[in-house]
């Protein structure tokens, strides 16, 4: 449980302490390992938590906006707290500046002529046209494409919404690591419409972190704890980043002697550049802790190979845990992995007891009423 006067409303001021990228050169992503200091905070955390961190905009990208706006960033403007602070601040610290909302687009719309088209893509019925539209778009994308629009400082700020903290899965356990947190983050840079992109939080944490302090708060995630008798088996499944809360279950299940079996299905692209933690999951294979690992590497073959597959090619395994009381874990990407792995579940169920499709989802199902089936997807 969270503890002390720090909580979401009243962010901990943390200190970035490691900062350290665990995709290898060759690597078609950026994937950082990062941890931060509790240390005087009274916070508390438990295995299957979330970290919140409330990010600050990138620099840069708030002083082109400025420009662009002909602002000198000392204006005042109201903030979502009531209060009132310097734009320049407001932008760098409250306001959502790499996401365009209706309003703004309407309001652009209406002060230039050439923005008139938007207020047909706003029709409710285009959403997916609107959606392609806004692809890699942000504020100052509009504000150079659209120069008639003129706007008061308090005005454009009345268009914005607020900066949200974002969630990452915590990646260890107090039990081991102390008044640490440890996060795993895959850092988000890509190019649309001739400028890079950056995510908001992701590149707070790899560029600007280590000399501020980093606004942090935990989420308790009271649906994905490990099984309440540690003699009970888990299987795990975390592609990519997924595999943070599980590196924290495996850390609580050693440092508390746990005897449930712990199977772990983790995946990314190339085995050579993308296997996270990969030392520390094979000490755990030689200790015994984890007592079986699959891994799928989508790119280390010409034919890609994900989680899914490889929970179907040892169905008979998996379907054996489950019947011995196996709790199923999922952790990652909510629109394709998870969606997979469920469909991936039921067809192992079906096949192992030579049913239908609907006695295979009763028996998900009553995975779920058990709370045996639990997933922490994003």
């Amino acid at each position: 449980m969270q503890s002390g006067n720090y909580n979401r409303t009243n962010p901990f001021p943390a200190k970035l302490i490691v900062n350290k990228k665990i995709t290898l050169p060759g690597s078609n992503k950026e994937t950082r390992h990062f941890e931060l200091s509790l240390e005087g905070s009274g916070l508390t955390y438990e295995v299957g938590d979330s970290l919140g961190v409330f990010p600050t905009n990138d620099p840069e990208l708030v002083d082109a906006i400025l420009k662009a706006l002909n602002f000198t960033g000392d204006e005042s403007v109201p903030l979502p707290t009531g209060f009132e602070a310097p734009i320049r601040e407001a932008l760098l610290q409250h306001f959502n500046i790499t996401e365009l909302t209706r309003q703004f687009l309407q309001a652009c719309a209406q002060r230039d002529s050439s923005a008139q088209f938007l207020n047909d893509l706003l029709d409710p019925n285009l959403k997916t046209e609107l959606d392609v539209y806004l692809y890699g778009r942000d504020i100052l994308d509009s504000l150079r494409e659209f120069d008639a629009a003129r706007f008061s400082p308090v005005e454009f700020v009345s268009y914005l919404r607020k900066l949200q903290p974002r969630l990452y899965s915590i990646a260890s356990s107090m039990k081991v690591v102390g008044e640490r947190v440890h996060l795993t983050v895959a850092i988000v840079r890509y190019e649309a419409h001739g400028r890079i992109r950056k995510g908001v939080c992701s590149t707070f944490l790899a560029e600007r972190a280590e000399r501020v302090p980093v606004p942090v708060f935990v989420h308790v995630a009271k649906h994905f704890r490990l099984p309440p008798n540690s003699d009970t088996p888990i299987i795990m499944v975390g592609p990519g980043t997924g595999i943070a809360p599980f590196r924290a279950f495996l850390q609580e299940r050693e440092a508390t002697a746990a005897r449930g079996k712990n199977w772990l299905f983790f995946g990314e692209q190339k085995s050579e550049f993308d296997f996270f933690y990969r030392e520390e999951l094979e000490e755990w294979l030689r200790k015994g802790i984890l007592f079986r690992l699959d891994t799928a590497f989508s790119r280390d073959q010409e034919y890609k190979i994900y989680v899914q597959h490889r929970l179907l090619e040892n169905s008979r395994e998996v379907f054996k845990w489950l019947e011995e009381g196996a709790y199923f874990y999922v952790c990652g990407d909510a629109n394709r992995m998870a969606k997979d792995v469920d469909q991936a579940l039921h067809q192992i169920v079906q096949k192992e007891t030579s049913s239908s499709m609907e006695k295979a989802s009763e028996y998900v199902n009553n995975l779920k009423q058990q709370k045996r089936y639990r997933r922490d997807v994003y």
